[in-house]
């Protein structure tokens, strides 16, 4: 799945765009939910070639995360932790933005790539609005998407702390259920 990593990071438009390694502690291809994020966190950025994508991350982001995976009866080494737009997005004034509609669509191509790796995929969980938009432009656009449960969840960004402990419940309730799809599906 790294050679994906390195396709993307060659394809941008100064063929050399930050684009995280995946998780070599992770599900990997044997994925069977795809925990679903909007781009790289400013940590993994500033990582540079040691940025992985990761549940072990330590920012704010991936704890909040943690701590509804740590709630939920999901086994965290069934879940591959990446994002609708693999690299990083950045203003003019070089800070962390959020992902565009245009900025989806440059990505849509490589969610096909990540998603064709998938075999035992069951369950995507999106986190926030723009991992939703774009997991749904994805089954909307592509000619031939792969069809999963979706259970989207709201991003577990600290800034976005309004109705935290909902958003933590709707979280591992996710979670949970999609424990549960696995079980079924096995």
């Amino acid at each position: 799945m790294n050679e994906l990593a390195d396709q993307w990071r060659l394809e941008g438009p100064s063929t050399s765009r930050f684009v995280p390694w995946f998780d070599p502690d992770g599900a990997g291809t044997r994925a069977q939910v795809l925990l679903l994020m909007e781009a790289p966190g400013p940590r993994t950025v500033a990582a540079g070639d040691l940025g992985f994508s990761s549940l072990d991350n330590d920012d704010p982001t991936t704890r909040q995360v943690h701590r509804a995976l740590t709630a939920s009866k999901l086994d965290p080494a069934h879940c591959l932790r990446w994002n609708v737009v693999p690299w990083a997005l950045t203003g003019l004034d070089g800070r962390r933005r959020s992902p565009r509609v245009d900025d989806l669509e440059d990505a849509r191509p490589a969610l096909s790539a990540l998603l064709a790796e998938l075999i035992d995929l069951r369950v995507v969980v999106p986190f926030g609005h723009a991992a939703l938009e774009g997991w749904m432009r994805y089954l909307t656009l592509a000619r031939h998407p792969v069809v999963v449960p979706t259970l989207a969840v709201p991003h577990p960004s600290p800034a976005n702390g309004h109705r935290r402990q909902e958003a933590v419940q709707r979280t591992t309730t996710a979670l949970d259920r999609a424990a549960d799809l696995c079980r079924r599906a096995a």
